[in-house]
């Protein structure tokens, strides 16, 4: 069988469990193309696979690495391909895992092709944070669609990360007032700079903050990447009908809330996972940014930000700059 470098998770451990080592090139199945990567994206979940904490759905990959762009050199063609992708055309993938690896197996579905005028490593860093803003902010959180009207407000708490810099920007383009958390001045401007209003949360209490700046009435939408002792706080910032919506635990997992106070006000708590979700929700996903955020990128008005790009045998220390929070928008690997 034909071998590939890759970058396997040794053991549970801290950045240094990242090896490169040499493996099979996966083989695609059916609905499935194979993809020789150039590059790859790194996530947060990448970081808690690697420490033992968040293990891969059944069937796919043990490798790291959740989005990729490369050249679609095989695979099954047949079923459904609604952007007509076909060998040799350069496309990014959302996938399971197995994005640190010189080739990855992505299904049809999750493929795109590359925006007109994007390189390889800028089309890498949109699948996993995309799909994930796409489907919390503007299908969960109903974002310009509540009773705020079209013109509603996101709180995006953790505006410097990757998926901040995206929802920052996305909500931005599309007419949205944005707020956004950071911890220092340098994050804070970024945000400010993609087109929200910033909130050092070292210094400031984000909930006054969002109260003064709407007049009292509070934010329709908080896009939340810390929950646990944030949630008490955030529902306080809602506005009547307002929808909170959880994509990570990093601040812990559990909450006093009052019911109460949701019932009077009419807010909702909800949030998902992408990972495990079924094809059929990825692949209508791919296509709903095909047609609304695709433009956007294509004309300029959206771009992912990239921090810095790593050599692939540098994973290691990617996922180390990554842990200490030190960058402003994406990590990148590079074959």
């Amino acid at each position: 069988m034909p071998t590939m470098q890759a970058i396997e998770i040794t053991h549970p451990g801290g950045p240094e469990v990242l090896q490169l080592t040499s493996r099979e090139r996966p083989r695609p199945g059916p609905g499935e193309v194979l993809i020789k990567v150039a590059a790859a994206g790194i996530n947060r979940p990448d970081v808690f696979q690697r420490m033992g904490n968040y293990a891969p759905p059944p069937g796919a990959s043990d490798l790291p690495g959740l989005e990729v762009a490369g050249e679609l050199i095989d695979g099954d063609l047949s079923g459904d391909n609604p952007f007509g992708l076909k060998r040799g055309d350069a496309v990014c993938a959302l996938l399971a895992g197995g994005g640190y690896a010189e080739y990855a197996a992505a299904p049809l579905v999750q493929c795109l092709p590359l925006p007109t005028g994007f390189s390889m490593i800028e089309a890498a860093a949109l699948p996993e944070n995309y799909f994930t803003v796409w489907s919390n902010v503007f299908e969960r959180g109903q974002l310009g669609r509540g009773e705020g009207g079209a013109h509603e407000s996101l709180l995006v708490q953790g505006g410097s990360s990757g998926i901040g810099v995206t929802a920052i920007q996305l909500a931005h383009a599309l007419g949205q007032r944005v707020f956004a958390t950071a911890g220092d001045a340098a994050k804070c401007a970024a945000c400010e700079k993609l087109g929200a209003t910033a909130i050092n949360y070292r210094t400031q209490d984000f909930v006054e903050v969002v109260k003064r700046a709407t007049d009292g009435r509070g934010v329709d939408v908080i896009l939340d990447m810390v929950a646990g002792e944030y949630i008490p706080r955030e529902i306080e910032a809602l506005a009547e009908g307002g929808r909170l919506v959880f994509i990570a635990t990093l601040g812990g997992s559990r909450a006093e809330i009052d019911a109460a106070t949701l019932m009077r006000r009419r807010l909702t708590l909800t949030g998902s996972t992408l990972r495990a979700r079924p094809l059929a929700f990825k692949g209508a996903l791919a296509r709903q940014l095909h047609a609304h955020v695709w433009p956007l990128l294509e004309s300029g008005r959206v771009r992912p930000l990239i921090h810095q790009v790593f050599p692939a045998a540098e994973a290691a220390r990617a996922h180390a700059l990554m842990e200490s929070s030190a960058h402003i928008g994406k990590l990148m690997l590079r074959w």
